[in-house]
């Protein structure tokens, strides 16, 4: 076997790339897809655009280097968390568009089972906040806007998941119902230390556990694709959900590890071996992987917009036209002004969790232009990943590595990297193999499959391509930080 598959679904776009027998990318085939936002703070996806822009990239990734299908030894797919799909078994019809992780549109569920008290119990669970960037919720919704819609799920004629559940069932022809610990610990329906779903929170919530895939582990049988697909049935190795996929492809599997992936979020995790921490300060407890039926434990802190606040300079307000631009910008800016953006455009994410704040912009002088502009969006990323180490470093019972790995489409640009340094306080590794999502997924498979080395092969296997050092004077860096925290505090007060 020459090739291992990654399926990365991602928030705008699937992509299909095919990693050698050394991890290397050989072919990569991507396609965007519409986001659709029906209402202010609702964001969804049609689930037949999610699924055949899947289908399309793997037959192109194939096709680009003409690559035998025979030579794929097997699939690992990585995928939006969070996002819910809800769909008819029979006909694979969806009852609703998928309801995308940035929605809001459930936030008064959360209200309500907050102030009836239920918060304490599902937290301690799930490892997670009330909020409803999460699973549960939009689920809720769907079966409260189909009536009857229980019932059938209860008769296991509904199914339930999250975009790696539903991108298996496509797959493989209808098979399979399933999904990995690192999915279902995104959904809060999830206990993480019994490692089963748990049917206090569903009774809660209305929610019929019939509907529910069967959990299992990131490296495991998924099944295989339908024949017809691409030519010959491809075994299905390897499941996690993104930031956790990009945790495996950034080999931090040692305690006191982190990285941070800057996609249209940014998603810090920290390695906290076989015991989950509590957050005191308004992190996630959450699953990194799991392995052998061995679940192993992360504190995560999620922010909610990252690279999508370049796209908003973009597409909002049409001071760019391609996301390199804004590193030039930022250079040009004029270093007198001080200039913040909160990025709020669907709330806070960690550790505020505020779903009621809104973007803002503080400090804006008669000179502040587009350069400005593009300093503050890029600028507002390193805040909101302080905000998280901080957070991480007042939680963790031991002492974090004091290295934070990086990865996704912004830790591209030297610029940003560098304020993220000069901020954090702290050197900041970007790896050579800067698809880290990706090459999680494949290596879950691939390791499954017997093709590609176990953990400590793999970790000794990652490379260094550029190390940031902080080169900001502590005044400088305190002074900045405030304004920012001054800033989102204003923004939680409006």
């Amino acid at each position: 076997m020459k090739y291992v598959m990654a399926i990365d679904q991602g928030t705008t776009s699937s992509r299909a790339i095919l990693f050698d027998a050394s991890m290397k990318i050989v072919s990569v085939a991507q396609e965007e897809f519409p986001q659709h936002y029906p209402a202010s703070g609702w964001v969804e996806h049609d689930p037949s655009d999610l699924w055949s822009t899947v289908a399309a990239t793997c037959r192109a990734a194939i096709e680009k280097i003409a690559a035998s299908v025979d030579d794929i030894a097997a699939i690992g797919i990585t995928n939006q968390r969070e996002t819910t799909v809800v769909w008819d078994k029979k006909t694979g019809e969806p009852l609703h568009n998928a309801i995308v992780w940035q929605d809001r549109r459930t936030a008064y569920y959360s209200a309500e089972m907050r102030a009836a008290g239920h918060e304490e119990t599902i937290t301690a669970k799930t490892g997670l906040l009330f909020d409803p960037y999460f699973s549960s919720t939009k689920l809720k919704w769907i079966l409260d806007q189909n009536p009857g819609s229980r019932e059938r799920a209860a008769n296991g004629e509904i199914l339930f998941g999250t975009v790696d559940t539903y991108i298996i069932w496509k797959l493989s022809g209808g098979t399979v119902h399933a999904t990995d610990a690192t999915n279902a610990c995104r959904t809060m329906l999830y206990d993480i230390e019994k490692g089963a779903w748990s049917s206090t929170i569903c009774e809660l919530l209305g929610i019929p556990m019939e509907m529910l895939p069967e959990v299992r582990d990131s490296a495991g049988d998924f099944g295989e694709t339908r024949s017809d697909l691409f030519g010959r049935p491809i075994p299905i190795l390897g499941v996690a959900g993104d930031q956790q996929a990009a945790t495996v492809g950034q080999a931090c599997f040692e305690p006191g590890m982190m990285k941070s992936t800057y996609g249209t979020g940014c998603f810090a995790l920290l390695n906290t071996g076989d015991t989950p921490i509590r957050s005191r300060n308004r992190l996630l407890t959450t699953i990194a992987y799991q392995l052998d039926g061995k679940p192993t434990y992360a504190l995560e802190g999620s922010i909610f917009i990252a690279g999508a606040v370049v796209q908003w300079l973009r597409d909002g307000l049409k001071i760019i036209r391609e996301a390199s631009e804004t590193q030039g910008l930022a250079e040009a800016a004029d270093d007198t002004q001080s200039v913040v953006l909160v990025p709020a455009f669907t709330g806070l994410g960690a550790p505020y969790w505020n779903p009621e704040s809104r973007g803002a912009i503080f400090g804006l002088t008669r000179n502040s232009g587009p350069a400005e502009f593009a300093k503050a969006a890029l600028e507002s990323v390193g805040y909101q990943t302080r905000d998280l180490l901080e957070a991480m470093t007042a939680d963790s019972p031991d002492p974090l590595e004091g290295v934070l790995r990086v990865d996704g489409g912004m830790s591209v640009s030297d610029w940003t990297m560098q304020f993220l340094s000069d901020i954090i306080g702290a050197p900041v590794d970007r790896p050579v193999v800067q698809e880290t999502t990706a090459l999680g997924a494949a290596w879950l498979a691939g390791m499954k499959a017997g093709m590609y080395p176990d953990q400590a092969g793999f970790a000794e296997a990652w490379a260094l391509e550029r190390r940031f050092e902080p080169a900001m004077a502590d005044d400088v860096r305190d002074a900045k930080y405030q304004l920012w925290k001054n800033a989102v505090q204003a923004t939680m007060t409006v």
